[in-house]
């Protein structure tokens, strides 16, 4: 049988619970590993190891009576991430025995160090998130390659987050129908597409407001993530900021116009905040550093077909004449320009129907409404 020592997030039980499917038979004890260290991989919700100096006591757990199974969906979990299997010597607690094992290493040279790892620290901010989007990894699990599962990732992520977001913040019921999740009955489901976006099938009954259940019918969802929306207004000199660019909807729909106006918008990194990602966003595609963020409701664009969920933001900030310009994330390959108009503007292009992204559209009424007030308390 095999044995693995664990220093990261996989010391998680959930976590590794389910990378093993839930099935295995192995033995878990304390360990430590003599001249190492775990640190934060910088800018990202997991760690690396590195050889220290003799001193070091690196804390962890000895995974032991691991079938060749076991190790295959571990190596898969893994693999993606370029960690491969290093042989090594821990001490197991309480007698400090010596064992010959094996633990992932990062391929040298291919992530940056950075504050020392807490697991404590981890599972607070991203422990639920990164069990929901292993689940995802692992359905891939003998039909998706380990590289392709890496691809994905930052999107597997986003989803996740966003699927732990739903479940953390309910809205009201007090007109709709107090029905939930046990009032769904998931048959099979299933994702016929699944890359960089996923199409998700499900064959489901549902509560009916007689109270009887539906029949059996087959659903599918473009799976998204939750997004950030943000229309950065001047209320000094009246102005806000639009971007314009190509946009791939449009195009399939096959508008003869495909470059089109719209708000700040991106997507929520997994474990990142709406306001976070406003403000990064903004950076991101004009430049912008906002001052006050004010939420409007969150919303759903398009229930019927789409899981997308946006979290949109009027943001107060400083417009001035050379506001505008070029921006976008050269490796995602964005080619975004900003236009700063004077509000009256922006109403005119919505009356022609130049401006008709729904988002922009929502905000720009919002703030129509409320606008002078902002005005008089700016």
């Amino acid at each position: 049988m095999n044995s693995l020592f664990f220093y990261g997030t996989l010391c998680y039980h959930p976590l590794l619970d389910l990378v093993l499917g839930g099935e295995s038979t192995c033995r878990i004890s304390p360990a430590t590993l003599s001249g190492h260290v775990a640190n934060w991989v910088k800018n990202q919700p997991f760690p690396m190891i590195s050889e220290s100096d003799e001193t070091a006591r690196l804390s962890g757990l000895l995974v032991q009576n691991l079938s060749d199974q076991d190790v295959a969906r571990l190596n898969f979990y893994e693999g993606g991430f370029d960690y491969a299997l290093e042989d090594v010597v821990v001490q197991v607690a309480p007698n400090g025995t010596q064992v010959q094992t094996q633990v992932y290493f990062p391929t040298p040279g291919l992530w940056t160090p950075g504050a020392v790892w807490n697991l404590s620290d981890w599972e607070a901010q991203f422990g639920v998130m990164t069990v929901e989007a292993a689940k995802e990894v692992m359905d891939g699990f003998g039909h998706v390659s380990p590289e392709e599962i890496a691809r994905r990732f930052p999107m597997i992520r986003t989803r996740a987050a966003s699927r732990v977001r739903a479940r953390a913040e309910p809205a009201p019921t007090t007109l709709r129908a107090d029905y939930g999740a046990q009032d769904v009955d998931v048959r099979n489901q299933s994702h016929p597409y699944a890359k960089f976006f996923t199409l998700e099938e499900q064959e489901l009954s549902f509560r009916k407001y007689s109270g009887e259940m539906s029949p059996v019918v087959d659903r599918a969802a473009f799976v998204g993530g939750d997004a950030v929306i943000v229309l950065p207004y001047d209320p000094v000199r009246d102005r806000v900021l639009v971007i314009e660019q190509f946009r791939i909807g449009p195009q399939v729909r096959g508008d003869v116009h495909p470059w089109i106006l719209e708000p700040i918008a991106g997507r929520i990194d997994g474990g990142e905040v709406p306001e976070d990602c406003a403000r990064r966003e903004a950076m991101e595609e004009a430049g912008l550093t906002l001052k006050r963020l004010i939420p409007l409701t969150p919303h759903y664009p398009s229930p019927g077909a789409n899981t997308e969920f946006f979290y949109p933001f009027i943001a107060l900030c400083d417009l001035p004449d050379d506001a505008g310009g070029i921006g976008g994330v050269e490796s995602e390959v964005e080619d975004i320009r900003s236009h700063v108009i004077p509000f009256d503007r922006l109403m005119e292009l919505i009356t022609s129907g130049e401006a008709n992204v729904g988002p922009l559209i929502l905000a720009a009424f919002w703030l129509a409404a409320n606008r002078q007030d902002l005005r008089t308390h700016s």
